[in-house]
């Protein structure tokens, strides 16, 4: 027998077998020890510039407080900031 400790059924043929019936999923693991949070923060930040550049705004950077107060500069004077 060779399945895992966990295994309820305790039926499967090899180790590889009763770890695919439990259906494990790997974490995320990026590489610089970076994880799914930060992929989604860094993720989120490159989407909120797309939108802006869509809207003919060009903030100056990605980051997320940079993108922001273009926006915000854009929509106070009525016209798409452009970082110089």
């Amino acid at each position: 027998m060779a399945c895992r400790t966990g295994c309820p059924t305790k039926d499967h043929e090899n180790w590889g077998e009763c770890l695919r019936a439990a259906n494990l999923r790997v974490a995320y693991s990026g590489i610089g020890g970076n994880d799914a949070t930060t992929q989604k923060k860094w993720d989120n930040e490159l989407a909120e510039y797309k939108k802006a550049r869509e809207q003919g705004i060009q903030p100056a950077g990605t980051k997320l407080a940079q993108v922001r107060r273009a926006v915000e500069i854009s929509n106070k004077t009525g016209v798409a900031y452009q970082a110089g």
